[in-house]
C-alpha cells in the first residue's frame, strides 16, 4: 500500500541554553505510515514522543534525516511553505481541545478554512457538513462553554478533518475525559479509520493502544518495537504501552 508519510534516520537535538548541553530527543529513527492505518506511538515520558508528534505535524524541523508528508521533503521547506502544508495536509487533535473560546461550533471549525483562504460560503457549508459527521449538527451555535468534554473533543475532530489532510494527529484524545466518554471518542476514531483516514496517536493507554493497526514504542529517542495487528496480545499491547523509563 502507498506510504502516506515517512522518516529517514531522523534526528533532532535540542541545546540548553546556557547550559551548553544537548538533548538528543531523537536518534536517527526510520519508518513508513501507510494510508489508511491508525498507528499509536507509545512510550514513557523523555521517550520523544512529543518531538516526534510536533515534526510529524510540522511545527518543528528536524536537526537531520528527511520528513516526506505525500511526496514533498518537509525538512527542506522554508518557514512559509512548512505552515502552508501544515494547513493543508496536517489536522490536530489536543488533549485540551484547543477551542475558542470567543467562537461557537461552526466558526471553530471554520478557522482552518479561514487560513486557507476558502471562501465564506463555502467554509460555513463545510462546517456544517463536518460539524453534522460528528454529530453535533444541533450544536453549531453553542459556544466551547456550553458544551461537554466530550462534545468539544468531537469539534475538534471535525476541525482537523475540516481541510480533508494526509494525515490526522492526535495527542491524548481520551487524556481529559472520563472512560465513557473516552470510549465515544474512541469509537468516533474507529469510524474514521474505517472510512480510510490515516490517523496517528500518541497514548499511554493500552486499550487505546490496542485499537490501532500498529504501535511504534520509543524509548531515549529510538524505535524499541514496532508491533502490527497480527502481533497484537494483551501482554504484547502492554508490553508496548508501558516501557522501561528512559536513560538520565
Amino acid at each position: 500500500m502507498a506510504s502516506v508519510a515517512r522518516i529517514e534516520e531522523l534526528v533532532k537535538v535540542y541545546g540548553q541554553p546556557g547550559q551548553g548541553v544537548l538533548v538528543h530527543a531523537l536518534r536517527g529513527i526510520s519508518f513508513n505510515f501507510i494510508a489508511g492505518e491508525s498507528v499509536a506511538i507509545c512510550g514513557a515520558s523523555g521517550s520523544g514522543k512529543s518531538t516526534l508528534l510536533n515534526l510529524l505535524g510540522c511545527l518543528d524541523r528536524p536537526t537531520s534525516g528527511r520528513y516526506l508528508l505525500g511526496d514533498v521533503d518537509v525538512a527542506q521547506l522554508d518557514d512559509e511553505a512548512l505552515s502552508e502544508i501544515r494547513g493543508r495536509s496536517v489536522g490536530f487533535v489536543f488533549q485540551n481541545f484547543n477551542l475558542i473560546q470567543q467562537l461557537n461550533v461552526r466558526e471553530n471549525l471554520e478557522v482552518p478554512l479561514f487560513y486557507q483562504g476558502v471562501p465564506a460560503g463555502e467554509r460555513h457549508d463545510r462546517a456544517e457538513q463536518m460539524a453534522a459527521l460528528v454529530g453535533l449538527d444541533d450544536r453549531t451555535h453553542h459556544r466551547p462553554m456550553e458544551l461537554s468534554g466530550g462534545q468539544q473533543q468531537r469539534v475538534a475532530i471535525a476541525r482537523a478533518l475540516i481541510n480533508d489532510p494526509l494525515i490526522v494527529l492526535a495527542d491524548e484524545p481520551t487524556g481529559n475525559l472520563d472512560s465513557a466518554t473516552g470510549e465515544m471518542i474512541l469509537g468516533v476514531f474507529d469510524r474514521l479509520h474505517d472510512q480510510g483516514r490515516t490517523i496517528i496517536m500518541v497514548t499511554h493507554e493500552p486499550d487505546v493502544a490496542g485499537r490501532c493497526d500498529r504501535i511504534i514504542t520509543l524509548r531515549d529517542g529510538l524505535v524499541i518495537g514496532d508491533l502490527h495487528a497480527g502481533e497484537m496480545t494483551d501482554a504484547t499491547v502492554a508490553e508496548a504501552t508501558t516501557p522501561a523509563p528512559h536513560l538520565t
